[in-house]
């Protein structure tokens, strides 16, 4: 296998957020654990997670087996006790469902047809857990950005019955192309693809087709392709998830163009969408489709580990990072094994080591320290939302969860990215922090990707957790922003979700280090606290939080 340099994963800011410190920031964390947060011990995880040996770490493979395996005996080596009564393991009811729709999606209209192929122009498969199912004559209409979300003032299934119908959406939201609308551009859940699936499916449609467009999927369609192209898993549901669209899928925006073209509209269509008080059309066509099944039903596993607290046991702070990746696949340049050395051995390799660093402080931290690492993010967050619904502590008495996902390595930089900025009074914690380090929290540059959605945390932030989410800065005290920014760009263009996101030996870590331990600083600080951290105003989490069951 041809090895790269891994790289960074964060995208740059070029201007600081302006934060008050907190007087209250406390001392400098425990000089002794720090010293546990170096750079031999993320090469000796990374090196390790991200070989070929561990086969892309995909859940259900003997790269999983071999995975929390490998956590176990770590974070017992360490002196951590099992986090989920006597066991180190959180069972995870998954269903593995290959789908292998039709080589051809035919969309037929009165004047003539429009013809997608598999894989390099539409995919398509289906949650419900069936040998097969079939799309079967189904009319077509297109919804816009597929959304309904009463506070924004936007319903783009009103007074629209899609019942037996397919509807076509687009990407992201409206603030990605009007700042007025929604967040502007930083993405809301309401744009990301599960929630376009999840809608499709309350309002009754029988299938759900989003068009990829690359500026506001964040991503390629090579990305699109290589996650629908191999097995699938979803949580084990009472129904089967019947109550799914039968098909779901992506076409890309060529076919969109055909389609809107067949159906007598234009591209105007597209700006049409993005505008309040938008009204569905129906393109005037039907297609089918049949998906053929592979099922398989077993369980996956979080990895839970905790450090009991010396004054407040029954009170927790997680830090977190998923142990998954995409496993084998389609070749890239001849290479089937989708390692996921960012994505995420970095997170684990962050996870052990603060695991050592709060084994091996001077004074242990009065609140009990839990580490979980998550299977089937890559998945869609499924772990994290079983651990969510199924919490081992307690959610009212959780401090805060510090996610770990996609960690950097640019050297040692002057800022560290606060993904979804304005959420939580976390973020006032990491820059108290990032003080410390004389280094700066700067926003999300590029908030319209919606990160903030896109890894574990948000499932903790959805029950009230508030939640941290950093991102490596890319001003580089030595190389400075713009060859921080070219690291980031070319991790996402070249490696993001590819067999070419490997590990190098003699790549410098020690960003990567620098970060861990500001995390570290940030838990610390927490640890020994007797207040919680509260949701922003304005943060579509409050509410949650607020609500009785979770107040404290």
């Amino acid at each position: 296998m041809k090895k790269t340099v891994l790289c960074l994963a964060a995208a740059i800011c070029f201007t600081a957020c302006k934060q008050k410190v907190s007087p209250a920031a406390g001392e400098a964390a425990d000089s002794t654990a720090i010293k546990m947060i170096n750079d031999s011990s993320f090469v000796k995880h990374l090196g390790v997670l991200a070989s070929d040996k561990f086969q892309g770490r995909k859940p259900f493979t003997a790269g999983e087996t071999r995975s929390i395996n490998y956590l176990k005996e770590q974070f017992s080596a360490l002196g951590l006790k099992p986090g989920n009564g006597d066991s180190y393991f959180q069972e995870v009811p998954m269903v593995e469902i290959r789908s292998t729709p039709d080589s051809k999606m035919v969309f037929k209209g009165a004047s003539g047809s429009v013809t997608a192929s598999y894989l390099t122009e539409f995919v398509a498969g289906t949650r419900r857990v069936r040998p097969q199912v079939n799309l079967q004559n189904s009319p077509l209409v297109f919804a816009g950005y597929g959304i309904v979300a009463p506070e924004y003032k936007w319903n783009d299934y009103a007074g629209l019955n899609v019942k037996g119908k397919t509807v076509v959406v687009m990407i992201n939201d409206p603030g990605f192309s009007d700042s007025t609308l929604f967040k502007g551009k930083s993405m809301t859940y309401y744009g990301r693809w599960t929630y376009k699936f999840e809608e499709a499916a309350r309002q009754g449609a029988a299938g759900i087709l989003i068009i990829h467009d690359t500026a506001p999927a964040a991503y390629p369609w090579s990305v699109v392709r290589s996650g629908w192209s191999k097995s699938k898993l979803q949580l084990e549901e009472k129904d089967n998830n019947m109550s799914r669209a039968i098909v779901e899928g992506w076409i890309t925006l060529d076919i969109a163009r055909q389609l809107f073209k067949l159906g007598g509209q234009s591209d105007a269509l597209f700006a049409q969408a993005m505008k309040s008080g938008f009204k569905a059309v129906d393109l005037k066509m039907t297609t089918s489709l049949k998906v053929t099944n592979t099922i398989k039903k077993s369980v996956s596993n979080n990895v839970v580990a905790v450090i009991h607290g010396t004054k407040r046991r029954d009170e927790n702070i997680i830090y977190s990072a998923h142990w998954d990746h995409l496993g084998v696949g389609e070749p890239v340049n001849g290479d089937s094994i989708y390692n996921g050395a960012v994505d995420n051995a970095t997170g684990v390799a962050a996870l052990l080591g603060l695991a050592a660093a709060f084994e091996k402080a001077t004074e242990k931290p009065e609140r009990s320290i839990v580490f979980v690492s998550f299977t089937g993010e890559e998945q869609g967050l499924l772990g994290s939302e079983y651990y969510a619904k199924h919490p081992v502590f307690p959610v009212r008495k959780t401090v805060a969860d510090i996610n770990m996902d996609m960690m950097g390595l640019a050297g040692k930089t002057k800022d560290i990215v606060i993904y979804g900025f304005g959420q939580s009074d976390l973020e006032d914690y990491a820059a108290a922090s990032a003080k410390k380090q004389g280094r700066v929290t700067v926003k999300d540059p590029k908030p319209s990707t919606g990160l903030y959605y896109r890894s574990d945390h948000f499932n903790m932030a959805k029950v009230g957790i508030p939640s941290l989410f950093t991102g490596s800065g890319v001003d580089n005290v030595t190389h400075g922003k713009e060859w921080g920014q070219q690291q980031a760009d070319d991790f996402f263009k070249s490696r993001y979700h590819s067999p070419q996101d490997n590990f190098d030996p003699k790549a410098d870590v020690s960003g990567m280090v620098e970060d861990v331990r500001l995390l570290f600083d940030v838990g610390y600080r927490l640890s020994n606290e007797t207040t919680f951290p509260k949701w922003k105003s304005g943060s579509e989490f409050k509410v949650m939080r607020d609500k009785a069951k979770y107040k404290l």
